[in-house]
């Protein structure tokens, strides 16, 4: 199909362009059993952002910002800020941190590229980071009577397990669907892992784990994603008991809902005058329209087969333009590095990611592939 106009002219190249020269991720581990178990959260973004330094190719004292998109720790951004230090990142740079649930990562891509389209920096660093080992999703606190008397503001506090039962349920979503695409994330998971695709962006990750005899930690070189299950078919999941069997029809299950895990993943944005300045590889260009026909890859977070499969139906997705390497379900949320790898190896041009979130949120982005 001929590129239409309108992604013609976003594909032209100006030296204010927002681009990415850098989408790099850590191996995402299965909490509280995965190879980051024994591993704090901080100690977990200091080496997310040591590997950011060795592998952005610049001076880190010339980042002007740094947003690191986190939920859980309950110090985050003072987490953020000794991490970054600790990690040689002179103190002059700037740090501040965001909390959107789900998409949290997302917008911290966002976040930089519009600083940088308003001319308030050329040059920064977005971080996604969460151990779900360390810092446990314990829920709200109890509500005011105030809230609790509004329909809308207690919703919002409801989990997201209740939010996948009312999908399935409202959007006829039936558990045999789910558990298919389920089954089918981590079937492509396992073909991309045994053939070698997610190697250019994982970063081997220096981890601690606690030595079983002595009890002592140890240091240990992670590089590989340890939470796809291989082997996995529709009839297994089917075999599954529900996750919420308070929350009728009950079809969520640990099979076809995203695993609990932990990781980190790094991006790297910039004007292209800065990139051509440093002699930078420019991976594709941040923007935020595009004509749907002219998707390549579509990158959206599997919180939960529910939430997929309606949006597939709603939005008439081609599935196999759809996390074509798996996705949550399989191993976890890592999206942008995971579609911009995807989207080379293809030869394609664009590429959609998106997030749901708690409270009823969701966030897109829309990136142009460049490579030079």
């Amino acid at each position: 199909m001929a590129q239409s106009s309108r992604l013609r002219a976003l594909q032209h190249k100006n030296a204010d362009d927002v681009v990415v020269t850098m989408a790099i991720r850590s191996p995402l581990c299965k909490a509280k059993k995965g190879g980051f178990r024994d591993m704090r959260s901080d100690e977990l973004l200091t080496e997310m952002f040591r590997q950011a330094i060795k592998h952005s190719g610049i001076n880190s004292e010339i980042i002007e910002d740094i947003c690191v998109g986190t939920v859980l720790p309950k110090g985050s951004t003072y987490e953020a800020r000794s991490a970054a230090l600790a990690a040689g990142i002179p103190e002059s740079v700037p740090i501040q941190t965001i909390n959107r649930f789900c998409s949290s990562g997302l917008v911290a891509v966002t976040t930089i590229a519009s600083e940088i389209r308003a001319g308030q920096i050329d040059v920064g660093l977005a971080v996604g980071v969460e151990s779900m080992s360390w810092n446990p999703d314990v829920g709200p606190d109890a509500a005011s009577d105030e809230i609790k008397a509004c329909g809308p503001a207690a919703d919002s506090l409801q989990p997201m397990g209740w939010t996948s039962e009312n999908v399935a349920r409202e959007f006829s979503v039936s558990r045999e669907d789910m558990d298919e695409f389920a089954a089918r994330s981590f079937q492509r998971a396992e073909a991309a892992d045994k053939a070698g695709y997610f190697a250019k962006e994982i970063v081997p990750f220096t981890a601690y784990q606690k030595d079983t005899a002595t009890g002592a930690r140890k240091r240990v070189t992670i590089s590989k994603d340890d939470g796809i299950r291989y082997g996995t078919t529709k009839d297994t999941l089917l075999k599954v008991k529900s996750a919420f069997p308070q929350w009728p029809p009950s079809r969520t299950t640990g099979g076809n809902a995203s695993q609990i895990t932990d990781g980190a993943a790094a991006v790297l944005l910039m004007t292209r005058r800065k990139a051509d300045e440093l002699g930078l590889r420019v991976l594709a260009k941040y923007a935020n329209v595009a004509i749907s026909e002219d998707v390549d890859l579509f990158e959206i977070n599997e919180a939960f087969a529910s939430m997929y499969v309606h949006c597939v139906r709603k939005l008439g997705l081609d599935p196999e333009k759809v996390n074509v390497n798996g996705g949550a379900i399989a191993f976890g949320a890592r999206q942008i590095a995971t579609g911009l790898n995807e989207l080379e190896r293809r030869g394609g041009k664009v590429l959609v990611t998106s997030m749901c979130m708690g409270t009823g949120m969701g966030a897109a982005a829309l990136f142009l592939g460049e490579f030079q």
